[in-house]
């Protein structure tokens, strides 16, 4: 077979009515610039006759590959299969609404290819949402921008361009979705770009996003920022916190012991230790501080015993 110039990677959860116009929108942009492409388009469980609709869409363009779940697993999991299944030399992620436009896949393809980029992430500068949806989404983009160091305005945004073993390297799971600029980071591609897209007003249907992504957003944030740090060596994190907390506990309890003892033989007047709120605090922190270093000391050995403990990514050798 021969090599592929792009794959066209898309999410999909009851899309039905708008899914002949991506396929006819990508295939025209595809023809008119000649690249040889694929178009993946994941299924992830609708309940609307999508897969249907991708049946009927594969005998109109052979390029068309479809992978249906049998049930609703989420963006991440449709991600990570599409990625796992995408040949193309550049392959492109958007979302299936019609709100991403195909016509940016060329400039996208041409900042990875002559421009370098490891990946390019699409900036929806001028956005069709309500603003209780604009404004949250501001907010948790410039958290994410300020805590991770990548310069980008939307990291949420489902039209990026990914050089080939970009996607091969990273693992994209649970929520995730959101964060693979950061991911991408983490395994070593750190010449991330951003391009100004055009955003198009929903045609189709509604919205599949509730404001609890959000939330869902913030821990996932935590998680990947946690595991870029620590994720190899948890006894860093656990064991570095729960000393302390030991220490301190354990040196408060100490003084509060002696300063009793020291008043008792100077006959001053005193209370009992267990009367002492500091005391109960102390001892909570040493219990804290043992179960913590506990806690990274299981980390570690469950980490010896991880596949993926020596997977490192090589990028030249001579």
């Amino acid at each position: 077979m021969d090599k592929l110039d792009i794959s066209v990677v898309v999410p999909l959860y009851n899309e039905a009515e708008s899914l002949p116009e991506l396929a006819a929108w990508i295939d025209r942009v595809m023809r008119e610039n000649g690249f040889s492409y694929e178009v993946i388009l994941i299924d992830d469980g609708s309940s609307d006759g999508s897969w249907n609709v991708v049946e009927e869409l594969k005998k109109q363009y052979p390029a068309i590959r479809g992978i249906g779940f049998a049930r609703n697993y989420g963006k991440s999991a449709a991600l990570y299969c599409g990625f796992a299944a995408a040949e193309g030399e550049v392959v492109i992620t958007m979302d299936a609404d019609l709100q991403d436009s195909p016509d940016e896949i060329p400039e996208l393809r041409r900042m990875i290819l002559e421009e370098g980029y490891d990946l390019v992430s699409g900036w929806k500068k001028r956005r069709h949402d309500p603003v209780g949806k604009r404004w949250p989404s501001k907010f948790f983009n410039w958290t994410a921008r300020t805590v991770s160091g990548i310069k980008l305005h939307d990291f949420n945004c489902g039209l990026k361009a990914y050089r080939r073993k970009v996607v091969k390297a990273i693992e994209v799971y649970g929520e995730m979705h959101r964060f693979i600029p950061i991911l991408a980071k983490q395994a070593g591609f750190r010449r991330i770009g951003e391009k100004v897209v055009d955003h198009h007003a929903r045609k189709y249907g509604h919205s599949k996003f509730g404001m609890e992504r959000m939330v869902k957003g913030y821990l996932d944030l935590i998680s990947v920022l946690f595991m870029s740090h620590f994720g190899r060596s948890p006894m860093y994190f656990f064991g570095s916190l729960g000393t302390l907390m030991f220490l301190v506990g354990g040196g408060t309890t100490v003084w509060i012991i002696a300063e009793k003892l020291w008043k008792q033989f100077h006959d001053l007047p005193l209370r009992a230790v267990t009367d002492q709120p500091l005391f109960y605090l102390a001892i909570l922190a040493v219990i804290l501080g043992v179960q913590l270093f506990l806690a990274g000391f299981l980390g570690e050995l469950i980490n010896r015993g991880s596949s993926e403990r020596n997977k490192y990514l090589i990028d030249k050798t001579l």
